[in-house]
Protein backbone atom coordinates (compact mmCIF):
# COMPACT_ATOMS: atom_id res chain seq x y z
CA UNK A 1 0.00 0.00 0.00
CA UNK A 2 1.54 3.48 -0.98
CA UNK A 3 1.84 6.33 1.81
CA UNK A 4 0.53 9.48 0.74
CA UNK A 5 0.79 12.35 3.15
CA UNK A 6 -2.54 14.64 2.14
CA UNK A 7 -4.06 18.07 4.07
CA UNK A 8 -7.61 17.04 5.45
CA UNK A 9 -9.48 19.56 7.52
CA UNK A 10 -9.79 18.24 10.64
CA UNK A 11 -13.34 19.56 11.34
CA UNK A 12 -14.10 17.57 8.65
CA UNK A 13 -12.11 14.67 9.47
CA UNK A 14 -14.05 14.49 13.04
CA UNK A 15 -17.10 14.71 11.80
CA UNK A 16 -16.80 11.62 9.22
CA UNK A 17 -14.99 9.91 12.10
CA UNK A 18 -18.03 10.13 14.52
CA UNK A 19 -20.49 9.71 11.42
CA UNK A 20 -18.65 6.57 10.23
CA UNK A 21 -18.18 5.22 13.47
CA UNK A 22 -14.78 5.04 12.73
CA UNK A 23 -11.74 5.46 15.96
CA UNK A 24 -8.43 6.17 12.92
CA UNK A 25 -7.48 8.85 10.56
CA UNK A 26 -6.61 5.87 8.29
CA UNK A 27 -9.95 3.71 8.96
CA UNK A 28 -12.11 6.92 8.17
CA UNK A 29 -10.26 7.81 4.72
CA UNK A 30 -10.40 4.02 3.51
CA UNK A 31 -14.28 4.29 3.93
CA UNK A 32 -14.67 6.89 2.75
CA UNK A 33 -13.00 6.19 -0.56
CA UNK A 34 -14.78 2.53 -0.62
CA UNK A 35 -18.15 4.51 -0.20
CA UNK A 36 -17.30 7.23 -2.66
CA UNK A 37 -16.48 4.55 -5.17
CA UNK A 38 -19.80 2.31 -4.22
CA UNK A 39 -22.09 5.32 -5.01
CA UNK A 40 -20.07 6.59 -8.23
CA UNK A 41 -20.94 2.55 -9.24
CA UNK A 42 -24.65 2.55 -8.20
CA UNK A 43 -25.89 3.73 -11.53
CA UNK A 44 -24.35 1.52 -13.61
CA UNK A 45 -25.19 -1.46 -11.16
CA UNK A 46 -29.02 -0.19 -11.71
CA UNK A 47 -29.05 0.16 -15.30
CA UNK A 48 -27.36 -3.38 -16.13
CA UNK A 49 -30.19 -4.85 -13.68
CA UNK A 50 -33.12 -2.93 -15.43
CA UNK A 51 -31.19 -3.69 -18.66
CA UNK A 52 -32.11 -7.73 -18.10
CA UNK A 53 -33.68 -9.52 -19.62
CA UNK A 54 -35.32 -13.09 -18.34
CA UNK A 55 -36.26 -16.19 -19.78
CA UNK A 56 -39.97 -17.52 -19.01
CA UNK A 57 -38.88 -20.33 -17.09
CA UNK A 58 -36.96 -18.18 -14.81
CA UNK A 59 -39.56 -15.72 -13.88
CA UNK A 60 -41.70 -17.79 -12.08
CA UNK A 61 -39.05 -19.92 -10.81
CA UNK A 62 -39.53 -21.05 -7.09
CA UNK A 63 -36.71 -19.43 -4.34
CA UNK A 64 -34.51 -21.26 -2.46
CA UNK A 65 -34.54 -20.48 0.92
CA UNK A 66 -31.29 -19.71 2.63
CA UNK A 67 -32.37 -20.97 6.16
CA UNK A 68 -33.33 -24.33 4.50
CA UNK A 69 -30.20 -25.44 3.64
Amino acid sequence: MAVTSIDINPEELKKAKKLAGTTSNRETVDLALRTLIAVRRQPAAVERIIGRRFEADQIDAPTIDPEAR
